[in-house]
């Protein structure tokens, strides 16, 4: 439900709220593609919100990365780059070993059922995934962010978490956009099975390796995806 004003229109602050959401998500999930021009008037129609609210959503996509602001031009969807991605990659991976390093060693009983418990449902949808269900993609991304949001959710750090949630949407719109994973012939569930029974053993060295490894795996593949001639 909308805050009002004094007048009894939604407050602005929430509208801009709700248009910054709907239109990250939309960024992320590829409805809004790499270097569409993000016209004012255009959107107000499409979100159904005024002007303002939607000036203010786009100074914090801009903020986030997902959106450039070009002058007079407006503003645009981010463009989608290998180089950027793999930098992102290094990041995120950087960031994932640490937090899980952390869970490891705080994590408790409770964290461990919710490692398992997100393992299970992951599972699932990786099996899916192979099936090539109609909506398995989206079913699956909601899985896969659940599970390695588990593994690392017992790190004891606000800002380690903020800054992963960040770097997370940021490939996930890569992954997104530049691979259809149900095609792939990597084996996401073993290597889901790994992480998973690294964390629980709480064996650090190994957790860690399993990371990056996957994450790498990601990168190799939307490398090829996104780079012409390099598949056969």
């Amino acid at each position: 439900m909308y805050l009002q004003d004094i007048n009894g229109e939604p407050a602005a602050q929430t509208l801009a709220e709700s248009a910054y959401s709907r239109l990250r998500s939309d960024i992320i999930s590829g409805k809004r593609p790499a270097e569409e021009r993000l016209r004012i008037e255009r959107l107000s129609r499409l979100y159904d919100v005024g002007p303002t609210p939607l000036r203010e959503a786009l100074q914090r996509l801009w903020a986030d990365g997902l959106v450039l602001s070009r002058g007079n031009r407006g503003f645009a969807v981010a463009p989608l780059d290998i180089a950027e991605f793999y930098d992102l990659n290094v990041a995120r991976t950087a960031v994932e070993k640490e937090a899980v390093t952390l869970s490891i060693e705080l994590g408790d009983d409770d964290w461990e059922a919710g490692v398992v418990a997100a393992a299970y449902r992951l599972e699932k949808q990786d099996a899916a995934l192979l099936r090539d269900s109609e909506s398995a993609l989206d079913t699956w991304e909601a899985a896969n962010t659940a599970f390695h949001l588990a593994t690392v959710s017992a790190c004891g750090s606000r800002w380690l978490l903020k800054v992963r949630a960040r770097l997370h949407d940021q490939c996930e719109r890569y992954r997104r956009a530049s691979v259809d994973l149900r095609r792939s012939e990597r084996d996401l569930a073993k290597e889901h099975r790994l992480i998973k029974e690294a964390v629980l053993d709480r064996d650090v060295e190994t957790a860690r390796a399993q990371i990056t490894e996957h994450f790498a795996t990601t990168t190799q593949i939307l490398s090829d995806e996104m780079t012409p001639g390099q598949r056969s």
